[in-house]
Order: C-alpha cells, then sequence, then structure tokens
C-alpha cells in the first residue's frame, strides 16, 4: 500500500514538473522565435527605408507627367548569386511587372502591396520572409519595392533552441522523477510510522480489552448457569466482576486520556500547585498500599538554604489532577516492583539549569531494575519490561499504559522525564519541571 501511494506521489511530482517546464519551454520557443521574426523584418524594413533614399528618377517626367525610375542608375546591373543569407531585391513597374530582380530565376509569386513581414513557402522547401512596399513621388506611384531574407535564419537557431530544450526538459524530468520518488519516500516515512504505530496500538488495546471481558463474560455465564450455587460462590463471582469491571474501567480511561493528548483536546486546569503538598497527599495515599506490602514509603523535601522560608519555593505551573496521577502511577509503580522489607523514596529539591529555576522529582526504588534493552521502550504504549507476563489473573499486571500517561503529563508542563536503573539494584525515574516564576 505505502510503495503503491509512493509511486503515485513521484508520479505526480513528476507530471505536474513535466506540465510546467513544457510550459516554460513553449514560452522560450516562441518567445526567442518571434525575436528572430522581428529582428529579420526590422533588417528588411531598413533595406527598404535605405533603397527608397537612393532611388534615382529620370531627368524629367514621361508623357502622361509620370515619373519613371532609372533602373541602372538606383540598382545597377548586378544580379550575380551572392551568399544564401543575402537580401534579394525586386521591383515592379506601377502595374505588378516584374522590372528587375536579384534573383536568377523569378519566383512567380504573385505581388502583395504594403505586405509586412510575409513568410512565402517556395516548391523547393525554400522559405523566405518578405517586406513589400509601394514607393510613390509627389502623390505619383514609381513602382513597388519587395525585400526578400533567407528563413533559415530563423530556422537554424530555432532548431537548435527546440534541440537544446528537449535534452534539457528529458534531464530535468529524469532527475524530478528520481528527486520525487527519494522525497515521497521521505513524506510517507512518517504516515507509514503513524500507520504502524495506531496497528500496534489497535491490536494492544484490542489484547487488553479482550481478556477482562472475557473473564466477565466467563464469570456471569457460570452464574447463569448454576443459578442455586452458594451465596458464597455468588458473592465471590460478582466481587471477580466488579474488579474486572473496574480495571476496565481504567484501561478505557487511560485510552481516552492518550487518545485526547494526541487529538490535543485534553482540557487542562493550569492554576498555581504546591509541589511538596501535592507530593505529601500523594505519599499518604499510597502509604497502606506500602503497609500491606511491608515496604518502606518516604518522602524527602531539599528546601534551597537562602530561602527555607518562602512558601513558593515548589510553586509551579500546572493542573494538580494531572500531576496527582503523574506521581501516583509512578509510586505505585515502583511499589509493585518492589520486594518486601525493601523501600521506595521520593526525593522532591529545587535546581538551576542554565540560570532557570527547575523542580526535580525522584522516584526511587530498590526492585529488580530494568535492562538495558528496555530502557529506551519503556515510555511506549502497552510495552511491558517483562512481555512473558499475561493477564491470566484477573488481578495481573497493569496494561502497559501509565509510563506513557506520565511523559504525556510531563510533556504537557514542559517537563522532562527520564529514568536510570540498574538489574537486581533499584530504579530511578526523574521528573524536572519549570518552576513558576516569582
Amino acid at each position: 500500500m505505502f510503495q503503491r501511494t509512493r509511486r503515485r506521489l513521484a508520479l505526480w511530482y513528476t507530471t505536474v514538473t513535466a506540465i510546467l517546464l513544457l510550459l516554460f519551454a513553449t514560452g522560450v520557443y516562441f518567445y526567442v522565435r518571434n525575436t528572430l521574426v522581428e529582428r529579420i523584418d526590422d533588417t528588411l524594413k531598413h533595406v527598404v527605408e535605405v533603397v527608397n533614399r537612393s532611388i534615382v528618377l529620370q531627368s524629367r517626367p514621361t508623357m502622361g507627367g509620370h515619373y519613371q525610375i532609372n533602373l541602372e542608375a538606383t540598382f545597377g546591373n548586378s544580379t550575380e548569386t551572392k551568399e544564401d543569407d543575402h537580401i534579394d531585391l525586386e521591383w515592379f513597374n506601377p502595374s505588378g511587372q516584374l522590372l528587375w530582380s536579384t534573383f536568377s530565376e523569378p519566383l512567380n509569386i504573385p505581388l502583395h502591396p504594403n505586405r509586412y513581414g510575409e513568410t512565402i513557402y517556395l516548391q523547393s522547401d525554400h522559405l523566405l520572409r518578405q517586406v513589400t512596399t509601394r514607393v510613390e513621388r509627389e502623390h505619383h506611384i514609381l513602382g513597388y519595392l519587395r525585400v526578400s531574407h533567407p528563413w533559415f535564419e530563423v530556422t537554424k537557431p530555432i532548431r537548435q533552441l527546440i534541440i537544446d530544450l528537449f535534452l534539457w526538459i528529458s534531464a530535468m524530468i529524469i532527475a524530478v522523477g528520481a528527486s520525487g520518488w527519494f522525497l515521497s519516500g521521505i513524506a510517507m516515512q512518517p504516515v507509514k510510522d503513524s500507520y504502524s504505530s495506531l496497528k500496534q496500538f489497535t491490536a494492544d488495546a484490542s489484547h487488553e480489552l479482550r481478556n477482562p471481558i472475557a473473564m466477565i463474560q466467563t464469570n456471569v455465564q457460570m452464574a447463569l448457569a448454576y443459578p442455586q450455587s452458594e451465596p458464597q460462590l455468588q458473592q465471590r463471582q460478582l466481587r471477580i466482576i466488579e474488579r474486572l469491571t473496574q480495571r476496565l474501567g481504567n484501561l478505557v480511561n487511560d485510552l481516552l486520556f492518550l487518545a485526547r493528548s494526541d487529538s490535543g483536546i485534553v482540557q487542562s486546569n493550569f492554576q498555581s500547585v504546591p509541589l511538596d503538598a501535592l507530593l505529601i497527599e500523594v505519599v499518604e495515599e499510597q502509604r497502606q498500599t506500602a503497609e500491606n506490602k511491608k515496604v518502606s514509603l518516604c518522602l524527602q523535601i531539599h528546601s534551597p538554604v537562602e530561602s527555607s522560608l518562602d512558601e513558593d519555593n515548589f510553586t509551579l505551573n500546572g493542573d494538580w489532577d494531572q500531576l496527582a496521577r503523574l506521581f501516583t502511577n509512578l509510586i505505585s509503580n515502583a511499589l509493585e516492583h518492589t520486594k518486601s522489607e525493601k523501600s521506595v523514596e521520593v526525593e522532591l529539591q529545587q535546581i538551576k539549569r542554565e540560570r532557570h529555576h527547575l523542580l526535580q522529582v525522584k522516584v526511587k526504588d530498590t526492585g529488580s531494575g530494568i535492562s538495558e534493552t528496555d530502557l529506551p521502550h519503556i515510555f511506549d504504549r502497552f510495552y511491558r519490561v517483562d512481555p512473558s507476563r499475561t493477564h491470566q489473573k484477573e488481578n495481573a499486571g497493569g496494561s502497559g499504559l501509565g509510563l506513557a500517561i506520565a511523559k504525556t503529563i510531563v510533556e504537557s508542563h514542559h517537563g522532562q522525564i527520564s529514568v536510570e536503573s540498574v538489574l537486581k539494584q533499584g530504579t530511578i525515574f526523574i521528573i524536572t519541571l519549570p518552576k513558576k516564576d516569582t
């Protein structure tokens, strides 16, 4: 599919460019041709003016009071064949009869008085450009002068121009076709990546939704198949259905949040948020979970020495609910991967980077750690460090969206999130957020 689209894009690039080049070449052709024709016509008109000024008349009018031109004095007797590009002259009397010509043989072309810029096609495939003018003296017509110029001075450069334009346009079309194929590949790559991500996202989402729905359906079918079963068994099945429904609702909410974030329609309620107070609240909410797992959970807040009494030390501009969700995901994730008798630490401090004050939060656990091959992918959606973990149990693991949501929230607050981990030693998530200007 993508190769076919790429070929179409390259073909469209090439076709449009070829049409534009052909239009450009056509314009150049007619411009050059008209310029050459105008130059020849100007030359012929100049010859007409020169001959008109050099006409020698008889010493006196002929009988009837008409002037007559002295052909010998005006043109001489020379009718020798000259170069191919010479200008030929013809003189006609007032009645249109040819009296004198530089051509070796008469052209037998009808006389068209006062015809400027006429192209004549001869039987020998020879072309001439002619200008015919009427010569008068004192309102008396002396005759007609026709000046001819070979047309090859137009055809020869025009033919060479056509060859040059054809070669250049062919080379340009080939180059545009190659560059169009290359550029269409670059243009299609983001679409291909997005399509692959969407395909993977759809497959993962379908898998995540299929398991809880199948388990809910199984428990409902069991309850319907054995309506007279013991109340304790029915209660157990209902509790399983409740947990699965809650988990399914959380997954749908996570998918909806990510979809809205990708579309840019998440409505954030930004305000002044004291990050220290928010972390205290989140840690207290996770305290019971830590105690149930016998994991030590503590919060350390490092206030700047120079402004230890300032209440705005850890204030930022953000959305309280989203930030609470961010740190809840990170702390609960740390608790989940930390064994009993181990510890999870949350550290808050103010740092300065390039003359900007930032708030840095570190979530440290002493769990199993993350391998180097998994670190670049942990923020990908539906990615799990342990791919062998499945959802055969209703409470087995998360959906793989927690860290993706955390990254989305951090980026929406113009911050950064990174991770450091060592296998069998622990993991540290580092979140850096811009401090509110005072």
